[in-house]
């Protein structure tokens, strides 16, 4: 490399932009991913012992995958290749396998071969690379943003260990922008600027995860914003919000506002008001309040406050909260949307919720033994001592019902469940009533 080069690649690096200029170089750099890239975890002993077996590295954007590829490259004695699967062919792989096979047949060298959106390529072309991840001319690391297990060859797959990559913790963010604030360097160390702390707080939770989109976002504060009297350049809360184009909710995820919102987004849906329901949801939603938190709240509404007056709450309630443990944000607000107003808008009864709660105060007042002939019977002995001997078979009745005492002794005769004339419940009673349970 002559002066002219060596000047050009020191100008491209000043003019990057910030999220890759911060990019990690190293392990212990990297913010996050600790459940693979953790001390003593396989993958950080593989990168550290530079004995790296093919991976495929699956995420969101802005999670690391490429991030960690880079780490390897500058950590390994191997040859290191890139590709992009959105730009690349199989000239490209031809190439690079064919400089593989020089590397190792003629000096043992090993070539690490990193493909970012891996899933890009096509079936052909995926399996091009096979024989030689197969014979260990090419160790690969594929990145993908898309399920590996449905984009990428089963093949491939089996010859290479997946590692999913998870959107960074706010803390893990707000780690990012104070390093990219105080290096001199490749970051606003030298440039003066200042990063309020609710400005931080903002961006690190608006990214959503997403490394790049903050910093990104911090990129385009520093940089457009003019210098104040005292030659700072202060980034606040209303700068963060126009670089990120989203308006900052007040809402503390540890504080009031979180336990506010969710009582009033409780008693929104019991007190059958779907609008008011579906408002709190968005807010929380905008605040970036964990969708999983949110469905468990509606599945205990659905019981406690729907229960038997619309039996089909509460499995819709937990399928809603399955479906968005597998879809994710941004679909899954949808999905919390239906759940949400469905609640609302369901009959309601708390009959349920009364009839433990009397049973429990009734379980801890009262010493009580199971009648005899509701004790079991299939036990060597049980039935010589009487046991379940006088016990009438339901189904041996008329309606599958008899008259007979199944509460203990101690409480014979009293009542638990009282259902409603609300919803299902009025079914229930009118069963009961018909069967005789219940005397009109």
């Amino acid at each position: 490399m002559d002066l002219f080069d060596y000047m050009s690649e020191k100008a491209k690096e000043q003019q990057a932009p910030l999220a890759l200029r911060m990019r990690p170089r190293t392990l212990d750099e990297v913010a996050g991913q600790q459940h693979i890239i953790g001390r003593g975890k396989m993958l950080e002993r593989a990168i550290r012992a530079d004995k790296l077996t093919s991976v495929i590295f699956y995420g969101p954007p802005g999670t690391g995958k490429t991030t960690l590829a880079q780490v390897i490259a500058g950590t390994t004695n191997a040859c290191f290749r890139q590709l992009n699967a959105t730009t690349s062919g199989k000239k490209e792989m031809e190439e690079v396998t064919s400089f593989a096979r020089e590397q190792k047949g003629g000096y043992g060298k090993r070539t690490i071969l990193f493909i970012d959106e891996i899933h890009r390529f096509n079936k052909s072309q995926q399996d091009y690379l096979l024989p030689f991840v197969e014979d260990g001319t090419v160790i690969l690391i594929g990145a993908t943003t898309e399920n590996p297990y449905f984009e990428v060859n089963s093949a491939l797959l089996s010859r290479s260990t997946v590692f999913e990559l998870r959107p960074l913790s706010k803390e893990d963010i707000e780690t990012l922008l104070d390093r990219a604030m105080a290096d001199p360097v490749r970051g606003y160390g030298s440039l003066g600027a200042v990063l309020t702390s609710d400005a931080k707080e903002f961006l690190s939770d608006a990214a959503g995860g997403d490394a790049r989109a903050a910093l990104n976002a911090l990129e385009l504060a520093a940089m457009t914003t003019d210098r104040g009297a005292d030659g700072k350049i202060l980034i606040d809360l209303e700068t963060a919000e126009e670089c990120i184009q989203k308006r900052a909710v007040h809402y503390d995820k540890n504080g009031d506002q979180h336990y506010d919102t969710i009582s009033a987004f409780i008693k929104s849906m019991r007190g059958s008001d779907p609008d008011a329901a579906v408002y709190y949801l968005a807010k929380m939603l905008e605040a970036g309040e964990d969708i999983r938190f949110i469905a468990r709240r509606i599945m205990i509404c659905a019981s406690e406050d729907v229960g038997n007056a619309d039996p089909h709450a509460l499995p819709l309630a937990v399928a809603a909260s399955l479906a968005c443990e597998r879809v994710g944000l941004p679909e899954s607000q949808l999905i919390l949307s239906q759940a949400a107003i469905y609640i609302a808008c369901a009959p309601k009864s708390n009959s349920c919720t009364n009839a433990i709660f009397a049973a429990k105060q009734s379980v801890g007042s009262v010493r009580t033994t199971v009648p005899v002939h509701l004790q079991d019977a299939h036990y060597r002995g049980h039935e010589a001592l009487g046991h379940g001997i006088g016990y009438k078979y339901a189904h041996d009745f008329p309606n599958h019902f008899v008259e007979q005492q199944y509460l203990p002794d101690e409480i014979a005769g009293q009542v638990f469940y009282e259902p409603t004339e609300i919803g299902y419940e009025k079914q229930i009673r009118s069963y009961f009533e018909k069967i005789g349970k219940y005397k009109k």
